[in-house]
């Protein structure tokens, strides 16, 4: 009898449906696309949408609730400490965050109530800055965020990624330098929305089942934008009629982007080591003579078999719903804000994109000038380039423009600031380098597929 049969007799008959029902549910709910009027989501993205939809006019203020909530529970933290909060491990991680902290809580309070009521400075209060965290990027992050953080167990908990990663590891190893459990990441972000797969990678890195290199290389490389938010986009862009074109655009930049990312500076030498506080948590080598599926459905159990009960798994997901709530928030609306204040009132992105006009005029672009900051300006917010692209004239400008801007990925008003903010060690000059690689990378790739579909 071979050892795997010995440990599967080991474990418990219930094993299989522990793993086989929980992980079902997760697949549907985060995984499978789900066809809604004229977009494509997720079943986690419908709970959210009809959260907004449901309560859109409430959650801009329960937003700067938060956010002062937020600011004077982290000021009573960082000048009386309390003993209550000292003495809980979840109130500590909330609220003693140090003086840069406790800054940018009370500045992200301060212009949340700008941008609420639209008084003091308008760079602060306009529609375009404050004003863009507060009414659309922030309402996302928290009815997302919302379910995820509670629903995500279902997904990493119960032995998916194990079964995953069994069947995967031979194609994303050589491919893309991963492990097999990666894919999952990568469904998550395409499927459903980029921060899910970042919170994702941020859980699956801290319980020690990423190195520090795989967690940078997923979180840099594969957060791509959801299908939904690029129909957006191509709608923004005035290239809706072009959307499959665009999409298969960006699918295929996005993957070759994906294959050599890994495999040059600054992710290439980020260091095969787990993260110490609790080493290697995974055993990924496939012994001799035992099939994908039978290894991978056996790892499963055993991961299920091994699950937190119930209990210590909701408030798992509590306490990371309130981290986002309480802490990435009011960062988002603090750093976010700022970071469109530089794209909208300065004329940085503006200067730093000469260089790129000769290139782009070389690319055969129409409007090169005007279209050059659009492909810098993507780094501030996501969501910029197709807002200020929308005004070109020429349309095969317009569909590499947009193409380019859900290629890049390193938006700090979303993407840029939760992997900041997690323990993957990517600092924010490396963000800046891996956005120019991304940009160099993709953008003669999107070029010709605009010659290919415009023309």
């Amino acid at each position: 009898m071979s050892t795997i049969q010995k440990e599967d007799q080991q474990l418990p008959s219930s094993s299989a449906w522990k793993f086989i029902i929980p992980s079902l549910i997760g697949t549907l709910l985060f995984l499978v696309p789900i066809k809604v009027g004229d977009s494509i989501t997720i079943g986690v993205g419908l709970f959210a949408s009809y959260l907004q939809t449901t309560f859109g006019e409430w959650i801009p203020a329960f937003i700067l609730f938060l956010l002062g909530f937020s600011a004077l529970a982290t000021l009573i933290g960082s000048t009386v400490k309390p003993t209550f909060m000292q003495s809980s491990p979840c109130l500590r991680t909330l609220f003693f965050t140090g003086p840069f902290g406790l800054i940018v809580r009370l500045f992200g309070f301060a212009v949340g109530i700008m941008a609420y009521f639209e008084i003091g400075p308008e760079i602060f209060s306009s529609r375009n800055t404050g004003g863009v965290v507060l009414y659309d990027l922030a309402p996302v992050l928290l009815t997302w965020f919302l379910f995820a953080g509670i629903l995500l167990p279902l997904l990493v908990e119960y032995g998916l990624m194990e079964f995953i990663g069994a069947l995967m590891n031979k194609i994303m190893r050589p491919v893309f330098t991963l492990p097999g459990r990666s894919s999952i990441d990568t469904l998550a972000s395409w499927m459903g929305a980029a921060p899910v797969g970042v919170l994702v990678t941020t859980k699956q890195y801290e319980e020690g089942y990423y190195t520090k290199r795989e967690a940078a290389v997923i979180a840099t490389t594969f957060s791509i934008v959801s299908i939904a938010f690029s129909l957006i986009v191509a709608e923004v862009a005035g290239i809706g009629d072009l959307f499959v074109p665009f999409y298969i655009a960006i699918t295929v930049a996005s993957l070759i982007a994906a294959i050599i990312m890994p495999r040059i500076p600054p992710l290439s030498r980020k260091e095969d080591t787990y993260y110490e506080p609790v080493g290697k948590q995974i055993e990924d080598s496939i012994p001799e003579g035992v099939s994908l599926v039978k290894w991978g459905f056996h790892e499963a159990k055993r991961k299920a078999n091994q699950a937190k009960s119930m209990k210590k798994i909701a408030q798992s997901g509590a306490e990371t719903v309130l981290d986002i709530w309480l802490g990435l928030i009011p960062l988002v609306m603090s750093l976010g804000t700022l970071a469109l204040v530089v794209a909208e009132y300065t004329p940085v992105f503006q200067f730093i994109s000469y260089p790129l006009v000769p290139i782009l005029e070389l690319m055969g672009l129409p409007e090169a000038e005007a279209a050059a900051p659009t492909f810098l300006i993507g780094f501030a917010d996501m969501f910029l380039p197709a807002v200020l692209g929308s005004g070109i004239e020429s349309e095969l400008t317009r569909f590499v423009v947009a193409a380019v801007s859900l290629t890049q990925i390193i938006y700090m008003s979303e993407i840029g600031i939760l992997i900041l903010r997690s323990k993957i060690p990517v600092n924010f000059l490396e963000l800046v380098l891996i956005f120019i690689l991304r940009t160099i990378i993709t953008l003669p790739i999107i070029v010709a597929f605009a010659y290919l579909f415009v023309f």
